[in-house]
């Protein structure tokens, strides 16, 4: 019996001694090397929107995990995010967002995720940014001036999307050491592609039938891109949340008539009072479209497409 005890308690402490050094060489909170990119497994890239989520996953292929903050389908100038959204930026080792206000509510917590260290790529600084004058007032037309607010809807122009996906590498190398070149570089082919299968379908439309009116400002893009003329749009704003007053809906309605605009192209998921109001004046047809939120795929690639064959069937339709 004399021998035993101290036999058990040597044992004792080289168990104790084995699980503290297990404990340091282990750690994944906050004060370790990474708590998202423990050896073998994937960084994390938390994206805003669903339409850029699909944009990067394609981007980055199987390098990185893709966790997509917003639920699909809901309107990014509205959306508040919930303590775990929060949570899911911080965690990350890349943030990307839009930018230009596209998220207003996420863009406090976007904020304090790299304020406490989390890289963040924002996808309009690496675009050709499409500005209107005022609030978007004047029926939609692109303005140069250094007073126009910054359009955040370049997703609906594929040309856009690929200056965004040649940029993503360098900002992935550099926050998670992942390379994504290879992978980045064919989504960049598939978008060359797509561009100009879109152009096709609107070299379809008759010249008389080249018009755009839309629910707010979220076309803006494919109209440059595609040679569409913006006649203007319901809410005449870059956000879904403007206002409307009666003499907007009237010179709205002018420049519908001056334009021959037999369109209205409204936002899936947004009130269609307004847009209801201006079809029972003007005999124009409403066609709905969604401008928001990927396809059932989840990819941007099916996403862009319908939108395409969608809007540039419904002119040419009402063009013949």
């Amino acid at each position: 019996m004399g021998t035993t005890r101290p036999r058990i308690a040597a044992l004792l402490v080289l168990l104790l001694a084995m699980v503290a050094a297990l404990s340091a060489c282990g750690g994944s909170g906050p004060g370790s090397a990474s708590s998202t990119t423990a050896e073998g497994a994937r960084p994390v890239i938390a994206v805003t929107t669903p339409v850029l989520g699909a944009i990067v996953r394609d981007a980055v292929g199987d390098a990185a995990e893709v966790r997509v903050v917003m639920p699909n389908g809901s309107d990014p100038h509205e959306w508040r995010p919930s303590a775990r959204d929060v949570a899911a930026l911080q965690s990350a080792d890349l943030v990307v967002q839009n930018g230009l206000g596209l998220e207003q509510g996420l863009q406090e917590a976007v904020t304090q995720a790299r304020d406490d260290g989390v890289p963040v790529f924002t996808a309009t600084d690496h675009v050709a940014v499409r500005t209107v004058a005022g609030s978007g007032g004047d029926h939609g037309h692109d303005h140069a001036d250094a007073g126009g607010a910054g359009d955040p809807h370049f997703w609906t122009d594929p040309a856009q999307v690929r200056r965004v996906v040649a940029a993503l590498p360098a900002a992935v190398r550099t926050s998670t050491g992942a390379d994504i070149s290879r992978q980045a570089a064919a989504a960049g082919r598939r978008l060359a592609a797509i561009d100009a299968a879109i152009a096709g379908d609107f070299a379809k439309v008759p010249a008389a039938a080249r018009t755009l009116v839309t629910g707010h400002e979220s076309l803006g893009y494919l109209a440059r891109r595609y040679g569409l003329d913006l006649v203007g749009a319901v809410t005449p704003s870059l956000s879904s949340q403007g206002q409307v007053s009666a003499a907007h809906l009237a010179e709205l309605e002018d420049a519908m008539a001056a334009a021959g605009a037999r369109v209205v192209f409204t936002e899936t998921g947004l009130p269609n009072a307004v847009a209801d109001a201006i079809v029972a004046q003007t005999g124009a047809t409403l066609v709905q479209v969604g401008t928001e939120a990927v396809a059932g795929d989840a990819s941007y690639a099916t996403w862009i497409r319908d939108l395409a064959r969608r809007i540039s069937s419904s002119l040419a339709n009402t063009g013949s």
